[in-house]
C-alpha cells in the first residue's frame, strides 16, 4: 500500500516541517511534500495532488494566519480533520560572531514573535523578510560570514545549512506557540470523529441587521456550548460584509446542544458550513 502524502510549508526546516513530522510519526505510512506557501498546500489537497495538509491557522502572539482561514471559508473541498498546537521556538543563527550581525533573515511571524528582542540587541540591524524561516538560514548560509547576516529560524533549519546558535529562545514570549489544522478532502462520506473535542463553524450573517451577531452567539450561550474563539474576516463581495468564525468546545456539552446550536445559527445565516468534530492534539 502506497504511503499517504501530506503537504506542509516548505523547504526542509520550517516550523511547518517540524510540525509535520511530529504529527507523521503519530500516523502510519506518512510522507511530507514541501510546497512553496500555505494556498498551494491547501490547492494540492484540494487538487489530489497530496492526501492532507498541515497548515498554521494561528499563532499565541500573532493572531490568525489570514489566508489559512480564508481558503477554508471559499473551499467546499476541505475537511478539518484535527488540530495541533506546536510550540514555537525561535533561534538567531548565523556564521559570524553575535556582535558581528548587521542584518537579520527570516519570516514576517518570528520577525514579530521576537520584536523585543531585536529591538534590545539589534536595534541597528537590517532585518529582511522571507517566505519561510528556512529560506532565511539558506540566504545567511550561502554568503560569507563577514557580512554579518543571521537568521531566526529553528534549530533544524540552522543545523541543514551549516549555522550556529547566536542566541538561544529569542521569542518575547515563552508560552509562543501556534494552532495547526490538518486538512484534508471531503469526500462527502467523511465521518467526523466520534471523541472530537473542537467544531469550526463558518458563516456570513446578515450585517445589516441590527444585533445578528448578538443573535448568533445567543444561541451558542443559552444552550451551554462554550465558544473558544471568534474571528471575522471580509466576505470579499461589498465593503462591510463579514464572514465569521467560531471555535465551539463541543466535548464540554451534549451533542444535541451544539448540533441545535448549529441549525438554529444556520437559519441566521446566509450561509454556514461545519467542520469537525476534530481531535486537539498538543505536542510536548
Amino acid at each position: 500500500m502506497a504511503k499517504k502524502t501530506m503537504g506542509v510549508l516548505g523547504p526542509r526546516g520550517t516550523h511547518s516541517e517540524a510540525a509535520g513530522f511530529y504529527l507523521s510519526r503519530q500516523m502510519e505510512d506518512v510522507e511530507l511534500v514541501m510546497e512553496p506557501d500555505i494556498f498551494d498546500c491547501l490547492q494540492a489537497v484540494e487538487e489530489g495532488k497530496v492526501d492532507m495538509a498541515l497548515v498554521p491557522v494561528e499563532n499565541s502572539l500573532e493572531g490568525v494566519i489570514s489566508i489559512t482561514l480564508d481558503t477554508l471559508a471559499g473551499s467546499s473541498d476541505l475537511a478539518v480533520t484535527r488540530e495541533l498546537i506546536w510550540p514555537v521556538h525561535n533561534q538567531l543563527m548565523g556564521k559570524c560572531r553575535p556582535e558581528e550581525v548587521t542584518r537579520i533573515y527570516s519570516h514576517p511571524q518570528p520577525i514579530s514573535q521576537c520584536r523585543n528582542f531585536l529591538r534590545q540587541h539589534y536595534p541597528q540591524a537590517e532585518i529582511i523578510k522571507t517566505a519561510s524561516t528556512a529560506r532565511a538560514a539558506e540566504l545567511v548560509a550561502e554568503e560569507p560570514d563577514f557580512l554579518g547576516w543571521a537568521a531566526i529560524c529553528p534549530v533544524r533549519a540552522g543545523e541543514l545549512y551549516g549555522l550556529t546558535p547566536l542566541a538561544r529562545e529569542i521569542q518575547d514570549n515563552m508560552a509562543n506557540c501556534t494552532r495547526f489544522f490538518l486538512v484534508e478532502k471531503d469526500m462527502g462520506n467523511r465521518q467526523p470523529s466520534p471523541t472530537g473535542s473542537k467544531l469550526l463553524v463558518i458563516c456570513q450573517i446578515d450585517g445589516s441587521k441590527s444585533g445578528a451577531l448578538y443573535e448568533v452567539l445567543g444561541e451558542f450561550a443559552h444552550r451551554g456550548v462554550n465558544m473558544t474563539r471568534i474571528e471575522s474576516r471580509p466576505a470579499r463581495t461589498v465593503l462591510g460584509a463579514y464572514i465569521f468564525f467560531f471555535d465551539l468546545e463541543v466535548s464540554t456539552c451534549s451533542e444535541k446542544a451544539w448540533q441545535e446550536s448549529v441549525q438554529a445559527v444556520e437559519k441566521k445565516s446566509l450561509w454556514l458550513k461545519k467542520l469537525g468534530p476534530f481531535q486537539v492534539l498538543e505536542a510536548k
